[in-house]
């Protein structure tokens, strides 16, 4: 799905979100420290589309909060083992410049050494979960490596948000997402971690009907609509919210490595005729409960 040249759109952004919403908790927002920022936008650049919003993390933040994002849920990953660590350093550090309005997420390389160790100290300095990209770090969700992680994550209480849909895909990636990735292996761990919150980005993407069935059977299953709800790919299923079950769909933005206004989702959603108290869950109350923003 993912191809070179793909646009980026010169779609009209507003100043803030739209009017009458509630509180916006945006629960995808990615950050990275500034030299794999810039290897991130050259990727980009060759193999997907041109990033619109070229920011440093704290010029992210700024952005979003100034333009009535009520709260941020900061988003990285390690592509490679033996920098989790730094990375996780890096973002407790930043996070702790915008209390109560950025919750940041650790990351680990599942296999890497002492990954465990990694990932309680990254949760001891203030982190606020684990993210995970099946698709980049390219592992075995069901291998021990990874199980062990989640074992750290339920035994701390701490969320997990994994790119699992198949989809997007690109031919550069080292792995093939369609051989790893799967609502079927997904389901075996939400079975065996019955008290491992889990959200699956993108509204499982490819696989949007296969998702919409496991948030019906599975509690400790969540799902963000990030670039899922923007006509930019083409999604077999229509999606209609209102045929989820909404008090687990949470708004997302993929902010700011998106090809077209900032609020463009947003924009999707005040058309979309939700009610007010469906509004309400998907862009404050179902983030609230996963990431725990009630204290």
């Amino acid at each position: 799905m993912l191809t070179s040249r793909l646009p980026t759109l010169d779609d009209i952004e507003g100043k803030t979100v739209p009017a009458g919403f509630p509180r916006v908790i945006d629960s995808h927002v990615h950050v990275f420290p500034e030299g794999i920022f810039k290897a991130v936008r050259r990727w980009f650049d060759e193999n997907a589309w041109h990033i619109r919003y070229q920011l440093s993390t704290s010029e992210v933040f700024d952005f979003l909060l100034s333009h009535g994002v009520g709260h941020l849920i900061a988003l990285q990953y390690a592509h490679a083992p033996g920098i989790a660590a730094d990375l996780n350093g890096y973002l407790a550090r930043k996070c702790r410049q915008y209390p109560d309005r950025v919750t940041g997420l650790a990351t680990v390389f599942p296999g890497e050494k002492n990954a465990g160790t990694i990932l309680q100290e990254a949760f001891d300095a203030g982190l606020n979960g684990l993210k995970l990209h099946a698709h980049v770090q390219c592992f075995d969700i069901n291998a021990d490596d990874t199980r062990r992680v989640f074992d750290v994550c339920q035994s701390n209480n701490k969320p997990v948000v994994i790119h699992f849909g198949k989809e997007p895909k690109s031919p550069v990636y080292r792995c093939d997402p369609y051989t790893l990735c799967g609502a079927d292996k997904l389901a075996r761990v939400l079975a065996d971690f019955p008290g491992l919150k889990v959200c699956v980005p993108h509204l499982g993407f490819s696989e949007t009907r296969e998702y919409k069935t496991l948030i019906e059977k599975y509690d400790n299953l969540w799902l963000d609509t990030t670039m899922a709800l923007t006509d930019y790919f083409h999604i077999q299923e229509r999606i209609g919210l209102r045929e989820y079950r909404i008090d687990r769909i949470m708004y997302g933005s993929d902010f700011p490595n998106i090809p077209y206004a900032w609020d463009r989702e947003l924009k999707w959603l005040q058309d979309s005729r939700l009610s007010d108290d469906e509004l309400d869950m998907i862009l404050n109350k179902n983030a609230a409960d996963f990431f725990d923003l009630h204290g």
